[in-house]
């Protein structure tokens, strides 16, 4: 009988190959990807571009200025949106519709590139996150009550920036870089390695199959397969990024099929990150728990559920198709 320590040390030689592996992936996506968006941002084409979805904001009840902070969090982080969302002057209905459509769509191009990575179609997960972002603000337009959130007390927002780089200021600007960089990476090494570690020890001791039937009512509500319990507490508590280690090996292993991850991706794409995010948007602008939370979830629902119908009408026409 293997014992307790032996099985410690099994699933600590399985953690490395599949977690070293994983964080190469991101490195490899993320450091060009956030290289990018500083030089976006600090060129002053950032402002500019998010001009050009103006008129989409006016139409989901926001001010043209709050597409600089959807784009924030598009190519950045959530906290850079925050940031340009407290510079603006909004309401307290008009900051839970932007904070719900950046809870959706932020850390957009490394959250996508992971999803495809797990079995989903890159330009269908871009798609899918900018839809259900877009539609989810549109419908919060006309059913939030006009007194709804605590709103901001911000600023004017800032003077549109020069266009360029400022050369004088760009070796402090990428010294910060460097420093922010190597302080997330270090971050994502440890937690990957923690997240694939509990992964394995659930594992070995027949947790993930108790995890598994514990989860699975809540799962099939969902539209999602019974096994993807333990997937989804972590895309719920760490995000897509650092959960990407955990679907990523249960891919890899044959313990979840790509059309299983693809359908999970449909749900976790849309909702995912409900603690640190989630949180900051709570405590930092006022927002209410249930509307930075309750409207993904929906939205979540439908997305896999949409899917599902798609798929089983797929599989209908296919048959019709090949009868005699």
């Amino acid at each position: 009988m293997v014992s307790f320590f032996q099985r410690l040390g099994q699933a600590a030689h399985n953690t490395v190959r599949p977690a070293l592996s994983t964080i190469i992936f991101l490195l490899y996506i993320m450091i060009p990807i956030s290289l990018a968006m500083l030089i976006l941002e600090n060129s002053g084409l950032l402002h500019y571009v998010a001009r050009f979805l103006d008129p989409f904001m006016h139409f989901l009840g926001l001010p043209g200025a709050a597409a600089l902070a959807f784009l924030s969090s598009v190519f950045l982080n959530i906290y850079s949106a925050i940031a340009v969302i407290q510079t603006l002057r909004l309401s307290g209905r008009e900051v839970v519709i932007l904070a719900v459509m950046c809870l959706i769509a932020h850390n957009f191009f490394v959250e996508c590139a992971v999803m495809k990575k797990t079995g989903s179609s890159l330009f269908k997960m871009v798609l899918l996150r900018l839809v259900f972002a877009f539609l989810s603000a549109w419908i919060l337009h006309f059913i939030l009550p006009p007194a709804v959130g605590a709103g901001t007390a911000g600023t004017e927002p800032l003077s549109p920036p020069a266009l360029g780089l400022n050369l004088g200021t760009l070796p402090g600007i990428f010294r910060n870089w460097v420093q922010d960089s190597g302080l997330l990476i270090i971050k994502i090494i440890l937690i990957i390695f923690v997240l694939m570690f509990i992964q394995k020890v659930m594992d070995a001791f027949g947790i993930m199959k108790l995890l598994a039937g514990l989860f699975a009512p809540l799962m099939r509500i969902f539209g999602l397969s019974s096994n993807m319990g333990y997937s989804w507490i972590v895309a719920y508590v760490a995000g897509i990024v650092y959960g990407s280690a955990v679907l990523i090996e249960q891919v890899r292993s044959g313990a979840v099929t790509r059309r299983e991850a693809d359908l999970f991706n449909h749900h976790a794409g849309i909702s995912h990150s409900h603690i640190e995010d989630t949180l900051l948007f709570v405590t930092i602008l006022g927002v209410p728990l249930v509307w930075a939370t309750l409207p993904r979830l929906i939205a979540a629902f439908i997305a896999v559920w949409l899917e599902r119908a798609r798929r089983a009408w797929i599989r209908r026409s296919y048959r019709v198709r090949i009868m005699p």
